[in-house]
């Protein structure tokens, strides 16, 4: 086939504990992720020039602010998958973002993700996902969740994903901000703000009432129990995001945190209309760029024609 369209959704985090920093410079995760419907496109065709040229082009969110060279993430994971296949492929690829740009959401590892269900069609491969997982694990930590979507936990770095069944649809509100937030500086901020406080990390392990309210497809339970352990070093690096999150607390939202490392604020609603009621007040509280509703889980990279 000359030409691959695959859809890949972001993700919140309904859970991040953060464990102690490790030797090499990573934390041990609990890490519950959500996939969610609010999607980037990602289109490959093969090479207009020579057949081992790849080049990328990017449209919509914040485009302007994504690398379009060999530090993008789609870029890398279609060099990579071309090396494990030991040979030089190419492909133009188009990315139409639609999710925030370091936003907490997993854009660029989503786009990953896309790159290597593409360019595994595309080329004609023919690696079952579990490589194509394997691939996107050296890429970034969020890769292989966006390859499985739905709703797992993920350990380690993030990467070692249990699939959990949920017990029906969650309806979401995301407050998009300005700006981006930095991965690596919000971690080392809830590095910091743990030694200045004298803490310890604890190892983590997944909320049980997180678990159960997902089993149980309770959207009030796990509006109670969504927590994450970066929130407090968010907030340190973008103190305005407290009154995004008391907006939406004001509005009726069941739950509210940050997400991943922010800065886009998710808030759990009960149903369609009640998540349309508090974008509407999120809207005209004027504390964030834009806001958008979604819902979930939904499946992780996949073909659209």
């Amino acid at each position: 086939m000359s030409e691959i369209t695959v859809r890949v959704p972001a993700k919140v985090n309904l859970q991040l504990a953060v464990g102690p920093l490790r030797d090499d410079g990573f934390h041990d995760l609990v890490n519950v992720f959500h996939a969610v419907s609010l999607f980037d496109v990602l289109t490959a065709t093969e090479p207009s020039t020579s057949s081992g040229t790849l080049t990328v082009r990017v449209e919509g969110e914040s485009a302007d602010s994504v690398p379009t060279g060999e530090d993008n993430l789609a870029s890398k994971a279609a060099l990579a998958l071309a090396a494990r296949a030991g040979r030089s492929y190419g492909a133009d690829l188009l990315i139409r973002k639609t999710i925030p740009v370091a936003g907490g959401m997993a854009g660029g590892s989503a786009d990953a993700a896309a790159a290597l269900v593409a360019c595994n069609e595309l080329w004609g491969l023919g690696l079952p996902v579990e490589e194509l997982m394997e691939i996107g694990a050296d890429i970034g930590s969020d890769v292989p969740f966006a390859l499985l979507g739905g709703t797992a936990v993920g350990r380690g770095k993030g990467e070692l994903l249990t699939p959990v069944e949920t017990g029906g649809t969650f309806h979401w509100v995301f407050a998009l901000a300005d700006g981006g937030l930095s991965t690596p500086k919000v971690y080392g901020e809830c590095d910091r703000l743990r030694e200045a406080a004298g803490e310890e990390a604890a190892w983590p392990v997944a909320s049980e009432p997180l678990m159960a309210a997902l089993r149980d497809g309770d959207a009030k339970a796990l509006g109670l129990a969504l927590v994450n352990d970066l929130q407090p070093a968010a907030l340190a690096l973008r103190p305005s995001l407290g009154r995004t999150l008391d907006a939406g607390r004001d509005a009726g939202a069941l739950g509210a945190i940050v997400s991943g490392s922010g800065p886009t604020c998710a808030f759990l609603a009960d149903s369609g209309a009640h998540a349309a009621e508090v974008a509407l007040a999120l809207t005209g509280a004027g504390v964030c760029r834009s806001v958008v509703t979604a819902s979930g889980p939904v499946p992780g990279a996949v073909v659209a024609g």
